[in-house]
């Protein structure tokens, strides 16, 4: 993680510099940087180890019910580093994400992450689901960075009632953080990170609807985005769909997958 949190840190404190360069306040900067959260982001290419793989049949235990969904992607846990998406994540095995992609859907998906643990027989199951399986993508470049907030977000988050002030201010950190930043790959998925927000807010959503059914079994605030997909043009069917899954920490941690909430989106 030396390199990891080397250049992070790097970037603060560009950030610090460039923020201070155009006048903008010191204590807004630093709650932007609080708000700054890991993120580790998977593309094609590169020749580095298989770290995930995009569709085509999903590989299951022995015995394992079909899924509902489609595959999505399968992810080697003993390749993220510790730390680096901000997640209690499985320190070995494979994590397996399905989804169900009716647009605009958003809900518990009691079946959509499945965790396969390290030295469990499995074997490829061809199922049939409506969709896919979708083209398989070996993901062997893999980086992991802060992601800032939204905007928007950030002054909804920082001010009651923000004003256009507030809002332009927060468009201000924005554009000294990406200023900052240098030049990034198009990511296809990402573990933890902000969420890539269309219309709704994915996190939000969780917590919102949490509050209505009035679970009480955590604090609503312990949501976390787990995973992203940025659908592109090889399922030409759901190009520009964004499918995220998000958890709370407590049931990432247990292992309780049985818990996630799901949301599918588009521009």
């Amino acid at each position: 993680m030396a390199v990891i949190d080397d250049w992070n840190t790097g970037r603060v404190h560009r950030f610090r510099a460039e923020a201070a360069s155009r006048g903008l306040p010191a204590e807004e900067v630093e709650e932007w940087i609080r708000a700054a959260v890991p993120g580790t982001f998977f593309t094609q290419g590169g020749d580095g180890p298989l770290v995930a793989r995009m569709g085509g049949d999903p590989v299951l235990p022995e015995g394992a019910p079909d899924p509902c969904h489609p595959l999505i992607a399968r992810v080697d846990c003993a390749l993220i580093p510790p730390g680096a998406a901000g997640l209690p994540l499985p320190s070995a095995g494979h994590l397996l994400f399905f989804a169900d992609l009716e647009l605009g859907l958003h809900g518990p998906m009691r079946d959509a992450v499945c965790h396969v643990p390290a030295g469990t027989p499995t074997a490829v199951r061809r199922v049939e689901t409506g969709y896919g399986p979708f083209e398989s993508q070996d993901m062997r470049t893999m980086w992991h960075h802060l992601s800032p907030p939204l905007p928007e977000s950030f002054a909804e988050a920082r001010w009651d009632a923000p004003d256009d002030e507030e809002y332009q201010l927060a468009e201000e950190l924005e554009s000294a953080w990406t200023h900052v930043g240098g030049s990034w790959p198009t990511w296809t998925f990402a573990l933890g990170a902000h969420p890539v927000v269309l219309n709704d807010d994915p996190l939000l959503l969780a917590r919102d609807d949490e509050s209505e059914t009035g679970d009480a079994a955590t604090d609503t605030g312990d949501w976390a985005l787990l995973a992203t997909w940025r659908c592109g043009e090889q399922v030409r069917e759901l190009d520009s769909h964004i499918v995220s899954w998000m958890i709370r920490r407590q049931d990432l941690a247990s292992l309780r997958f049985d818990r996630v909430y799901g949301h599918v989106d588009r521009a």
